[in-house]
């Protein structure tokens, strides 16, 4: 979503003309963030208020991933949370009960008010023995006056203070993609992954098997290409020439 669609709560030019493409040549979609704070009405709902139109089903993002994966590891279990209302109603809507005695994980997502007594929490719980779950790696998100500390910075603080390494479930884990692929009943041959950055989600679409495309309106510029062991199939300046490729 961010620097494909959008950037800075500002629609990248093509963006809106695209998504129509996709919709009027009946080809599924789906737009991924590893954002975990936001429920997909509420990410929908930005995208509207920015003038995108996508529907709610069509949203995916790391917090229902999470959920995917946890009720296939051990459904109907319960979870310690520390996240916001996107990760706590994903676990809800797949049959979660969300508690802080004993629990079968510990699930830590995106917040923009990490408390010293939910970590401390957190810490003692892997402690005895639940399981250490983030929604996705990322260890800085953008904001308007600087990056804020993400997932995987805190991820990284519990992780020292418990010596348990926590299962990332967002990208770059293809998982995601995997589940995403499922959900609108999609094939990794027939599909393409679009995203700005090399180091989550092109790595994320070629190790699931799809067909990537890189565009230049985010994370990443063509300067940084060289440095990674892997391409993209496609590069493309914005979204807005992709639509060529839908022919």
């Amino acid at each position: 979503m961010d620097g494909v669609l959008v950037r800075e709560n500002t629609v990248v030019p093509g963006a809106g003309g695209f998504l129509r493409q996709l919709t009027e040549r009946q080809r599924r979609f789906l737009v991924l963030t590893n954002n975990s704070i936001f429920t997909p009405r509420d990410l929908a709902a930005r995208l509207l208020h920015l003038g995108v139109e996508v529907p709610e089903s069509a949203v995916w993002t790391s917090a229902l991933a999470t959920a995917e994966f946890v009720t296939a590891q051990h459904p109907q279990g319960t979870a310690y949370v520390v996240g916001e209302a996107g990760l706590t109603t994903a676990l809800h809507e797949v049959g979660y009960v969300l508690t802080d005695r004993d629990p079968d994980f510990v699930v830590l997502g995106d917040t923009r008010t990490y408390s010293f007594e939910a970590l401390t929490t957190a810490i003692r719980l892997i402690g005895k023995g639940a399981r250490f779950i983030a929604t996705n790696p990322d260890v800085t998100a953008p904001c308007r006056d600087g990056p804020l500390p993400a997932t995987g910075s805190v991820a990284a603080m519990i992780a020292t203070a418990t010596g348990q390494n926590p299962y990332f479930v967002g990208k770059p884990n293809p998982m995601m993609i995997r589940f995403g692929l499922n959900r609108i009943n999609a094939h990794s041959e027939t599909a393409v992954m679009v995203g700005d950055r090399m180091d989550t989600d092109v790595v994320a679409g070629t190790e699931a098997g799809l067909q990537t495309l890189l565009v230049l309106t985010g994370s990443t510029s063509v300067e940084d290409l060289p440095r990674y062991p892997y391409r993209p199939n496609y590069v493309l300046p914005s979204i807005a020439e992709a639509t060529n490729l839908l022919a």
